[in-house]
């Protein structure tokens, strides 16, 4: 979600604030906004520009914002969560579009959030064709109680629920929201607490052997005759 500073520095005409884009707090490079370009002979000229609009070009990454009358208009800046590291990347691409409409269209973006938890799904071992039937098998199987309870909290499943993708009059920017933060719950902790633990197990269990391998005997044995190699004066001569 975007940083309470970075929405305050960002201003019309300001030297420097959180580009939208990379989220650098970097210098900002401004222009008027012409209306056309025209040619005659070598001379060339604008025919004026457009009132009220501006565009503002980021030194860090050069992507560009457009104002109109001192307020941002491009990028659309979501106020929901941003995906979690681990996210599949055909899961993310549902989360970032329905991030992109979710401040113009809860409903939009609910559709689309259900089919990222629909190709969620095959990630967690599921077979992605219908939602009701995944959900279910997951309670039986590993689901922790606060995904369940998650679950419990938002009505997308059942007979008279939305299918994934498409739009439910029923659908508001809490459900919307509060799915936005069930992906997310999800991935976290069915993707990626597991692969946390496993690389931490695998770095600890390799950190055990090294240890092992110093207080065995043949260790010890193998240091003694380097030391000894080491100062022994015929390789010295």
């Amino acid at each position: 979600m975007v940083n309470e500073m970075q929405k305050t520095d960002r201003a019309c005409r300001s030297e420097v604030f959180h580009c939208p884009h990379c989220g650098v707090y970097a210098k900002q490079e401004w222009h008027d906004v012409a209306k056309g370009h025209q040619l005659e002979g070598d001379v060339g000229y604008y025919e004026g520009f457009m009132a009220g609009l501006s565009l503002s070009f980021c030194s860090k990454c050069w992507e560009y914002a457009l104002w109109h009358d001192n307020k941002m208009i491009y990028p659309v800046l979501s106020t929901a969560p941003p995906p979690v590291g681990t996210m599949p990347p055909d899961v993310r691409e549902h989360f970032l579009e329905a991030r992109d409409v979710f401040n113009a269209s809860p409903q939009a973006a609910a559709a689309l959030l259900r089919l990222a938890l629909q190709k969620l799904m095959v990630h967690l071992g599921e077979r992605g064709k219908n939602l009701d039937h995944d959900i279910a098998d997951l309670r039986e199987k590993s689901l922790p109680p606060i995904i369940q309870d998650a679950l419990g909290s938002v009505r997308f499943i059942g007979d008279d629920a939305a299918r994934p993708g498409q739009i439910s009059s029923e659908d508001n920017a809490c459900v919307a929201a509060t799915l936005f933060d069930l992906v997310n719950m999800i991935v976290e902790i069915m993707l990626s607490h597991p692969e946390k633990v496993n690389g931490t197990c695998e770095e600890l269990g390799q950190t055990k052997l090294a240890d092992k391998r110093k207080k065995s005997p043949t260790h010890r044995k193998r240091k003694r005759k380097q030391k000894e190699r080491k100062w022994n004066p015929i390789f010295y001569r």
